[in-house]
């Protein structure tokens, strides 16, 4: 799992032409990306249609899946949001560009989507109250159009900010996951491409450590080589956030391995690239594995083979990472053994919608 020969004598950005050609293609994201920040439905649409190539598949969590253009995606996906969230804003973290270690290019953004909850959104209640949900977003370019995009929203996090989650609580830490400690993931500075080399064989070598467990155990993976003492692990609702090596392997990856030890990642497959202290990670999917052992999630291991959706952000600090984003389309996991969790929401929520219907009978 996981395992990858880097380049010998890899560039990543030691030519200015390719330094020009990532500053190209993240321009070419920045007029969908700021209209979305004061949502307007018209200008929001008008420049994802001039940014997209005209068939540009949109893959996005379930339920939505693979949309054939930018134009579903907009009509099944972000209108709705809009429609649920009248005041919706986009807020970024990271903007990362490269070209990735299989030769394609690609913008990687990470941040959330924001505003008053005043609609239902795939049927989750609305809050009347502020609501934030994450998003990890890859758009692949080629002649300075976006040919395909892979993205992540962090759905179970709406749900939660609703009281409405109905799957196994968190192990982990559930907030409002913070953007870079730092904060220069929108201003990325690496004149000569260096730091992106070593971040690049940084997480890539800790990658491949990752896949040693099944032979030699956790021992195997020197999570203290590669990972800083005071990492933070930011991984989805659902998960939550876990904090330095402990935190990491109680809270997420020893369940994640109990549950799944055959799980192997599809990384060659994938795109990994960098810039500066960051690394960006997109596959789709990006993992297969089985439920066995001890189960996940609180999913019984009935021997299930299944795919997992995981976008991952890195940043590097003085040779070892120190923080990671990390999105999963827990709602994926659970449809493909046969659970429909907004299916499962709506029962959760039947008894409030029924006492809201009975409130208005009675003129409240």
């Amino acid at each position: 799992m996981w395992y990858l020969d880097l380049p010998e004598g890899l560039e990543f950005n030691g030519v200015n032409m390719q330094d020009d050609l990532q500053q190209k293609n993240k321009k070419l994201t920045e007029p969908f990306r700021r209209a979305m920040y004061d949502f307007d439905s018209v200008q929001v649409l008008g420049s994802l249609k001039s940014c997209f190539a005209k068939d540009a598949p949109v893959h996005l969590a379930t339920p939505f899946e693979t949309m054939e253009n930018v134009e579903s995606f907009y009509m099944n996906a972000l209108h709705p949001l809009y429609i649920a969230i009248p005041d919706l804003e986009r807020r970024e973290h990271i903007v990362i560009s490269s070209r990735s270690l299989i030769d394609q290019d690609w913008v990687g953004v990470c941040g959330y989507y924001t505003g008053i909850s005043k609609g239902s959104f795939l049927d989750i209640p609305p809050t009347g109250h502020q609501v934030a949900m994450r998003f990890h977003e890859f758009y692949r370019i080629e002649e300075n159009k976006i040919i395909e995009m892979q993205a992540l929203w962090d759905l179970p996090e709406l749900m939660m900010q609703a009281n409405c989650w109905p799957m196994s609580p968190s192990l982990g830490r559930e907030w409002h996951v913070p953007g870079p400690s730092t904060q220069d993931g929108l201003e990325i500075a690496d004149e000569d491409g260096a730091t992106s080399e070593e971040s690049l064989a940084l997480v890539s070598e800790m990658l491949a450590k990752l896949g040693e467990y099944a032979s030699g155990g956790v021992e195997a993976m020197q999570l203290d080589r590669y990972w800083h003492s005071r990492f933070s692990w930011y991984g989805p609702s659902g998960i939550g956030t876990c904090r330095g090596i402990e935190g990491f392997r109680n809270w997420h990856q020893i369940p994640f391995l109990n549950g799944m030890p055959d799980r192997v990642g599809t990384l060659g497959e994938g795109n990994l690239f960098a810039e500066g202290d960051y690394v960006g990670f997109t596959a789709w999917p990006g993992m297969k594995m089985t439920i066995t052992g001890d189960g996940f999630l609180g999913i019984a291991p009935s021997g299930q083979k299944i795919t997992m959706r995981s976008l991952d952000f890195w940043r590097c600090e003085n040779g070892l990472i120190r923080e990671n984003w990390v999105l999963v389309d827990l709602l994926h996991v659970y449809s493909q053994i046969g659970v429909d969790v907004l299916a499962r929401m709506r029962e959760f929520t039947r008894a409030r919608d029924l006492c809201y219907d009975k409130n208005l009978d009675r003129g409240g």
